[in-house]
């Protein structure tokens, strides 16, 4: 630790040398006694030590009330939102995905979770006005392989799905050159991808998105039955982590997951999920759940249901996105379904 970068007194730095000092942790490790006797300082430069120290850690992240409640600054804003491409989601969604924090899309195969995080990552390089970022995204696979055919067809129908930009906006975007694939098939890959690449390619601004498809799929194979307190573990770390990048970069971290069976109420109660319609609840159980902002679950209709309602006299099939929990959101849905050119929802 370079001690000189501080706003302290040099008897103090000098000090911090010579007690042989090298961070900050070491410091707060001591009570105040501890480093009186080893520095040799009076009381007062202790204190100012301290606070000094203390005050470098929560430098980045501290804001006032006044601040929060003035919103001066564009980058504190609580109501900034990343756009899914679709009025009627970002109706239901109250204006779209945090930029801050962990969200969650989780359903059963074929309920267009991909398709989801296909479209959020043409979305976020669209201009503020609309809903974007102007930045690119990062879209880790760790199963399948990317649906490169998938995403040339979304982004040769963006004019039909984003009616609402002019077309000569759409023709300015190069939406292929802004979106990052990556591969981790193992939890070590992973580690490496969220804490060299990604970040780098955060803190160059190349990037405001990641899409992660599956985090399950991480830790299906590489933990059994016994090993359910080292996977806790594992799951917080890499909670923390993606909360830390989120925070610093101010960027949504979207995670795509699977489902389970759930077999008791009280299951699907510790998940927020309904065991009435679908029994099932996200992979990862309430460890997981912890480290999300926001939940959302998606579902496919069956023909017989979509039959019942009125309002789901539409082609091609049905499926249903609800809030499982958000702190700004009451439960609630909507349906949609998937096209050529994207996600829509119905009204």
């Amino acid at each position: 630790m370079d001690w000189d970068q501080f706003d302290l007194n040099p008897k103090v730095i000098a000090a911090l040398k010579k007690a042989d000092i090298k961070s900050i942790k070491e410091i707060l490790n001591l009570s105040g006694a501890d480093l009186q006797r080893l520095m040799k300082l009076s009381s007062a430069d202790i204190q100012c030590l301290l606070k000094t120290v203390s005050l470098a850690l929560r430098r980045s992240s501290m804001l006032t009330a006044l601040q929060l409640y003035q919103d001066q600054d564009h980058l504190t804003s609580q109501h900034q939102k990343l756009s899914l491409g679709c009025s009627i989601l970002d109706n239901l969604l109250k204006g779209g995905i945090p930029l801050v924090g962990i969200t969650e899309l989780a359903g059963e195969s074929s309920a267009g979770k991909t398709q989801i995080g296909l479209q959020l990552c043409l979305c976020v390089q669209y201009p503020y006005k609309y809903g974007g970022l102007e930045s690119g995204a990062v879209y880790i696979c760790t199963e399948d392989i990317f649906p490169t055919k998938r995403l040339q067809q979304l982004i040769g129908q963006q004019h039909k799905l984003r009616a609402d930009v002019p077309a000569e906006i759409i023709q300015k975007i190069r939406f292929g050159n802004s979106i990052f694939v990556e591969h981790a098939a193992d939890l070590d890959t992973f580690q490496n991808c969220i804490t060299k690449r990604i970040s780098l390619l955060l803190s160059r601004g190349m990037v405001r998105l990641v899409v992660i498809d599956s985090i399950a799929a991480l830790f299906r194979c590489e933990f059994g039955a016994s090993d359910s307190v080292a996977k806790a573990r594992y799951l917080q770390t890499f909670g923390a982590q993606l909360h830390s990048l989120s925070s610093r970069f101010r960027t949504p971290i979207m995670c795509i997951n699977q489902v389970t069976d759930a077999v008791s109420e009280s299951e699907a109660a510790q998940c927020s999920c309904s065991i009435v319609d679908n029994r099932v609840c996200p992979a990862l159980g309430i460890t997981w759940a912890n480290q999300l902002l926001m939940r959302l679950m998606v579902s496919r209709i069956s023909p017989p249901q979509q039959a019942a309602g009125e309002a789901l006299n539409h082609p091609g099939s049905i499926r249903t996105l609800r809030v499982g929990f958000a702190p700004h959101l009451p439960p609630s849905s909507c349906y949609y379904t998937v096209k050529l050119e994207g996600v829509k929802g119905i009204k």
